[in-house]
């Protein structure tokens, strides 16, 4: 259990470290505290239960089956709420697939 929540923690900060960079560089011309604190609850919002549901998979599986999907499923949420509430993302699932690809690519090679 220890382990788990470890892996949530450090999951979610390092998505919100790298996303956050991420999105200070690609809208340092455009830069909205809105937008930045709506980039922080979208992935308090999605990211523990993609952690969590592929930690669990994985470990009962043997197989990281769910991975892919829940990644979609929370590039496509977090699209949806960028449109939806954001300021100045001008391209919101272009955005979210581009920082969630970024932080999904990091993370694998931190992981090697």
């Amino acid at each position: 259990m220890k382990g788990l929540l470890v892996a949530l923690a450090v999951s979610l900060a390092l998505t919100l470290a790298l996303e956050l960079g991420f999105y200070l560089l690609w809208y340092r011309r455009r830069f909205d505290k809105k937008d930045l604190l709506l980039l922080v609850a979208v992935n308090v919002l999605t990211n523990p239960p993609v952690v969590l549901l592929s930690y669990l998979a994985l470990r009962y599986t043997g197989y990281e089956v769910l991975t892919a999907p829940l990644e979609v499923l929370a590039v496509l949420t977090e699209g949806y709420l960028y449109k939806k509430y954001a300021r100045n993302i001008p391209r919101p699932y272009a955005f979210s697939l581009a920082v969630n690809a970024f932080s999904f690519g990091i993370g694998l090679l931190l992981q090697l």
